[in-house]
């Protein structure tokens, strides 16, 4: 049993206006030999909205949430925001609470998947924000993956089952229900263990399918950027739309069930690119809403952090294939021992 004084959501983070724009894309790829011409074209999409990502403000309702409902629960918890790319930072955050007095707090990735970049990296961010602080940072302990928790799939099942009631009725029974979720090139997809990201996307569209009554669907992925002689994980969702229209599907369904908000790869790729793609195909496009800032959404952070204060058996959905490991044996906050290895030698993670 693991007692919190406090509870850190830990993010992506985005821009809130167009000045900010760049200065975050250059947070983003840093290291990487991303050339300026490249982030200026990324930049166009949140310029389309005005330079501000939805991100920031879905993270700080999704606060207000879990503050509602620990008030509700006569429960006091503190909580804190911090991102990896953009204000607040995470290094900024920690230093906040360590002066606060917090000593052992609770840390929910907004990423529901193991791997590098959803669990790995999380880690890496925890580490060095602790680092960045010194004697006195408070400790930090992740919460585990949720890509099977029972709330997530009943909030993108039900999701499914909005959008496809915005279909022309006749349309509704035949429709297509395609999951989407945002791919990365392949010599990163065993970096900690092999294709678990992939695994795990595909294990929670068969979870969420099956509840949403759906016996047939798509998984594809979204949003791939860099040279196109870098091959990422396929099939892409605009490349799958146009099979489908060729093959006389006439109603799609998309469900980003890759993502738990409407962030900049959601809106922009999916309700601006795919949809204008979908209309001169003749396909009618119904996208189904992330988790967001829903209530449920706050309790399922809540449940996360009670496993492990009250040591309870994990909340899952167990499905007909193996669930793609979640390495209890380092704790059940690391996707696998390999994940756990390459987070620890930046001291203090745990």
């Amino acid at each position: 049993m693991t007692a919190f004084d406090a509870l850190l959501i830990l993010s992506f983070g985005g821009p809130e206006g167009p000045d900010q724009v760049m200065p975050f894309l250059e947070n983003v790829t840093r290291g990487r030999g991303i050339p300026p011409e490249r982030l200026a074209s990324v930049a166009e999409h949140y310029l389309h909205f005005s330079g501000v990502s939805p991100i920031n403000g879905i993270n700080r309702a999704l606060i207000d949430e879990i503050r509602a409902e620990l008030a509700e629960r006569g429960e006091q918890l503190p909580v804190y925001f911090g991102n990896r790319n953009w204000h607040p930072m995470v290094e900024d955050t920690v230093a906040a609470m360590a002066s606060e007095g917090v000593r052992r707090a609770a840390v929910f990735a907004t990423s529901a998947w193991g791997g590098y970049s959803g669990c790995a990296q999380y880690q890496e961010d925890i580490a060095r924000a602790r680092a960045s602080v010194g004697d006195g940072a408070p400790e930090l302990v992740k919460l585990r993956q949720f890509f099977d928790h029972p709330l997530l799939v009943a909030m993108f099942a039900d999701a499914i089952a909005a959008a496809a009631a915005t279909l022309p009725e006749p349309l509704r029974a035949e429709a297509r229900l395609v999951f989407t979720a945002h791919s990365i090139p392949l010599r990163a997809a065993d970096r900690c263990a092999p294709d678990l990201y992939a695994r795990q996307v595909r294990y929670t569209a068969s979870l969420v399918a099956a509840a949403a009554g759906y016996a047939d669907y798509d998984v594809v992925w979204q949003s791939r950027s860099g040279p196109p002689q870098v091959p990422w994980l396929e099939p892409d969702v605009g490349e799958h739309l146009s099979e489908l229209a060729q093959a006389g599907t006439k109603a799609v369904v998309v469900c980003p069930v890759g993502f738990v908000s409407d962030h900049i790869e959601v809106v922009w790729d999916l309700d601006n690119e795919l949809r204008e793609q979908a209309d001169s195909l003749g396909v009618a496009l119904a996208r189904a809403s992330t988790p967001n800032a829903q209530r449920r959404f706050a309790r399922l952070i809540l449940d996360l952090v009670d496993e492990v204060r009250d040591g309870r058996e994990p909340a899952r959905v167990v499905g007909a294939e193996p669930v793609p490991g979640y390495g209890s044996s380092v704790d059940g906050a690391f996707c696998t021992p390999a994940c756990a290895a390459s987070a620890r030698p930046s001291a203090g993670s745990r």
